[in-house]
């Protein structure tokens, strides 16, 4: 999780009608979230040849009070994965702006805990690399850490300019800061000139568990 604090006239004209910018301690942050779907199925039954694979994505954060709930959640801007099958499905059921490209990753879990990714574009290859000694661990309430890791919902606008709100069901996950990364990547060219061109120096680079993830039917706002 690659994290930026932006103006945030760069995503207010994204923000899915319903919902508003999240902020943390008065900022607002966009993030790269890079990550392995493994053992997928859809509706509980496993697709074959495309039950594992990478995505990278672009995200922002937002809210919307549902009755006496608060639901904070995420907005993606791109999300790129290697298989266009998949890109299709996810534009089809949450219109969620899906890419494929080739892409590639490693993970590592020994004695220091490391993961890249890759994707490539317009001739070249771009990537994201962090590494960190463990253990991880629960961030702190009130953090930024726990800010980035925990939004429950996802929010995507419809072509109508409707919105779409979905759950996302994960147990908390344990992070830790990563002690070196790089991010080799024209973000301009992966995810256009608007958000992406403010994307210079992170304000935070976390390494993360994971878990198992259960994203639920989407329904209008």
């Amino acid at each position: 999780m690659v994290n930026y604090e932006v103006d945030p006239s760069l995503v207010a004209a994204l923000v899915p009608r319903g919902t508003e910018l999240d902020r943390w301690s008065g900022h607002c942050y966009v993030s790269i979230v890079a990550f392995e779907f493994l053992n997928t199925r859809l509706r509980g039954i496993p697709i074959p040849f495309y039950s594992n694979f990478s995505e990278v994505n672009l995200r922002f954060y937002v809210r919307r009070e549902a009755g006496s709930e608060l639901r904070r959640g995420v907005v993606f801007v791109r999300e790129i994965v290697p298989r266009r099958a998949v890109a299709m499905l996810a534009r089809l059921l949450y219109n969620e702006p899906y890419i494929a490209l080739p892409m590639r990753s490693e993970l590592r879990t020994d004695a220091r805990l490391g993961a890249s990714y890759a994707w490539r574009l317009a001739g070249r290859w771009h990537s994201l690399a962090a590494e960190a000694p463990p253990p991880r661990t629960r961030p702190p309430d009130g953090s930024l850490e726990q800010f980035i890791a925990e939004h429950y919902w996802g929010y995507t606008r419809q072509r109508d300019g409707t919105t779409l709100e979905y759950h996302v069901t994960h147990p908390p996950w344990s992070v830790t800061p990563a002690a070196t990364y790089q991010v080799d990547a024209d973000l301009v060219a992966t995810y256009g000139s608007g958000v992406a061109s403010a994307l210079r120096q992170p304000a935070s680079v976390l390494l993360a568990d994971g878990s198992q993830v259960s994203v639920s039917a989407p329904c209008p706002v």
